[in-house]
């Protein structure tokens, strides 16, 4: 069986991948960068909150430190020749998920520089049948009107796209292409659209977009309970959400399949109301959001100015409709599942809402 090497592999969709992975009797390298925390310290404790604290069988992972922008990795060469030796899918999902113009070094230095180095790496070392997966993003579409295919855009400029983040992203890109055409690189692009929780559970482990929207909107509940607070929310637009468990499914079937398309957009095919969110929102929480679609701040008060602060990122995300082709996807997945329903997303926030409760109680009960 294939080895697959997934850098990043502590995230949230690297993890649930790699236990996936693990379950399926795969070899896992996991590039895992270390802080505080040993990284197979830190990999292990994210497959222990996957399995709600259950052991998993990890003969078959390998976990190694590695630094992302260095040469090599900053690992030892012949670690390198063992690990990309025979068959393997390299997954490239390391990111910066910081989006704003004080942060454009980083997001550069990790979005492109450490694509580039990826590649290198991956060229120097991996045989000629293993395959370069890049996890993008398919906001990599920025402001564009109309349908984003399976395809390349040229790099734009700032202005094109919603932040940084989106920018980086089509960067990333362009020198996989680069990389395809010149150096005959194996590589493939997978866009994701936000990836959210279990579609049939309801278990929600990220509190990245909608969620941190309902985290920050909890908080303020908190603060303030029973307040009417208008929001500069669109209700007629929509966002697109795509499960976890979906995700993963679908990353699965790459690892399986020898002929993979060399772009496709992993997105939902039916979008989820932002009238729906409010509305779930307001059935959870002691507090009534009213979605306006032009909303200024010299007309807010004092608390809709905070909630407005608060969402600083998922603000130019409240207004979009946005169109994804998905013609290479279906070919390969087969009429795929794809997207929550309103049931699901409405699952998924009671159970993220329910645990930012059980954490607050715990914190009362610590310091009490």
């Amino acid at each position: 069986m294939k080895t697959v090497i997934v850098n990043g592999a502590n995230g949230y969709v690297a993890s649930n991948f790699v236990n996936s992975l693990l379950k399926q009797q795969y070899t896992v390298i996991a590039l895992v960068r270390a802080n505080k925390q040993d990284p197979r310290d830190r990999m292990e404790d994210a497959l222990t909150l996957l399995n709600d604290g259950e052991d998993i069988d990890t003969n078959n992972l390998e976990v190694y430190n590695y630094s992302l922008c260095d040469d090599d990795f900053s690992m030892d060469k012949n670690i390198l020749k063992s690990i990309f030796s025979g068959n393997v899918d390299y997954f490239h999902f390391a990111a910066s998920l910081k989006y704003d113009e004080k942060s454009v070094d980083e997001i550069f230095s990790t979005n492109i520089e450490g694509v580039e180095n990826s590649i290198r790496i991956f060229l120097k070392y991996a045989t000629e049948i293993s395959r370069f997966f890049y996890i993008g993003t398919a906001y990599s579409c920025g402001r564009l009107k109309g349908v984003f295919k399976e395809d390349f855009y040229e790099n734009e400029d700032i202005s094109a796209f919603r932040n940084y983040y989106e920018q980086s992203k089509r960067f990333a890109e362009n020198i996989i292409k680069e990389n395809i055409e010149k150096n005959r690189l194996r590589a493939h692009v997978i866009r994701l659209s936000q990836v959210v929780g279990d579609r049939e559970t309801g278990i929600t482990r990220t509190d990245y977009g909608i969620f941190d929207f309902a985290k920050r909107i909890y908080s303020l509940a908190n603060r303030y309970p029973n307040e009417v607070v208008r929001v500069h929310v669109d209700p007629d637009s929509t966002q697109n959400l795509i499960p976890i468990d979906t995700t993963v499914k679908h990353l699965l079937k790459v690892v399986e399949e020898a002929s993979v398309p060399e772009i496709m957009n992993f997105v939902a095919n039916n979008p989820i109301w932002n009238s729906h969110i409010i509305e779930t929102l307001n059935q959870m929480i002691p507090i009534h959001l009213v979605p306006v679609k032009k909303l200024e701040k010299e007309d807010m008060k004092p608390i809709e100015r905070l909630a407005s602060i608060g969402m600083s990122f998922t603000e130019s995300y409240t207004s979009t409709d946005l169109l994804f082709d998905t013609l290479q996807r279906d070919k390969f997945l087969k009429n795929p599942e794809t997207g929550p329903d309103n049931n699901s997303v409405a699952k998924m926030l009671e159970y993220f809402i329910e645990n930012l409760s059980e954490k607050k109680k715990k914190r009362k009960h610590e310091a009490a």
